[in-house]
């Protein structure tokens, strides 16, 4: 198709399908084109800003891929300057802080770029998460957003749990990566992880559902305003689509909660914090803020959360707002 108008091109193409698929499919056909003309628009006006923006003697390249969209265009392309290890291994470095809550941490055991599904990231999560199902989920969600943010191309991920207690009885965890729900992305079938035909309903793996309904995909936040100051030692109650998460800022981390004891069903927004400790002012149970919520007796409802950049980003499972 050398030297023809690409532009020409697309609209005869469009023209042959409303003749042989009908009206209605040449609609769809048009809305697409639409679809896929914004994206890229939108990414050449953030390169322009950008690059405007960016400071004297600065790297163009390395400006270029801070920025997420901008990023995952130039991994469509194969136009990205780091490879998929080591991008991955930049999206496990953003995490860990995290698993250490839940007593864990994650390493990479290989990737199989030739495999059926598409290329297949294998991990390795080591620490038991002390045994919490809501707790291990979470740390999984956190990893697959992680992953599927800074590597797009992985199309499966593979985590081989490893417990202290049992290891050889812990099953593999088939993690679908799933794209981001607040920005605009190419469309299905490009091999980038920020596009999705629904936002709203992000595809999941095929095969039989999930054995509970903690294994459902969460729906990922960006929180309106500023978290609360990262040396700071206090809590602050968040609403997201009417669901209120309790922030705990310890030094040096983040932590998202559901707004509600485990115990009793009272709400924590003005559960004292003493140390690193959460006590319900209704019925005294105190909760250990720094490693996933753990009580005496109960559990505190972790919520996935990555913090970078001054942004933070909480996830809403389906089972927020079910009783204790």
């Amino acid at each position: 198709m050398a030297g023809a108008d690409p532009g020409a091109h697309i609209g005869e193409l469009l023209d042959r399908l409303g003749r042989e698929a009908g009206p209605r499919a040449r609609e769809t056909a048009d809305e697409l084109v639409r679809s896929v003309v914004e994206f890229y628009g939108e990414g050449l006006a953030r390169t322009v800003r950008l690059l405007r923006a960016a400071p004297a003697g600065s790297d163009p390249l390395a400006v270029l891929t801070a920025d997420e969209l901008v990023g995952d265009l130039l991994i469509l392309h194969d136009l990205h300057p780091d490879d998929t290890m080591t991008r991955v291994g930049q999206a496990l470095d953003k995490v860990r802080p995290y698993l250490g809550s839940h007593a864990g941490d994650v390493e990479v055991a290989g990737l199989d770029p030739d495999a059926a599904e598409g290329p297949t990231l294998r991990l390795r999560l080591r620490g038991s998460c002390d045994g919490c199902p809501s707790s291990t989920q979470t740390v999984r969600w956190t990893i697959e957003e992680a992953v599927a943010r800074l590597a797009p191309e992985i199309a499966h991920i593979e985590v081989e749990g490893v417990a202290e207690a049992a290891p050889a009885e812990q099953p593999l965890l088939q993690i679908q990566p799933r794209p981001p729900d607040d920005i605009p992305g190419p469309p299905p079938g490009s091999g980038n992880g920020s596009a999705s035909p629904a936002a709203d309903a992000p595809a999941r793996a095929p095969g039989p559902p999930p054995a509970d309904a903690s294994a459902e995909p969460p729906r990922w936040h960006t929180l309106a305003a500023p978290a609360l100051p990262a040396h700071d030692r206090t809590t602050r109650v968040a609403d997201i689509d009417g669901n209120a998460l309790l922030l705990v800022r310890l030094p040096g981390n983040l932590y998202a909660y559901r707004d509600r004891c485990p115990g009793c069903g009272a709400d924590l927004r003005t559960a004292p914090l003493d140390g690193e400790f959460l006590s319900c002012a209704a019925c005294a149970a105190r909760f250990d803020v720094r490693h996933a919520g753990r009580g005496d007796h109960t559990h505190l409802e972790p919520l996935p959360l990555l913090e970078e950049d001054g942004a933070v980003r909480v996830a809403l499972p389906e089972l927020l707002g079910a009783g204790p």
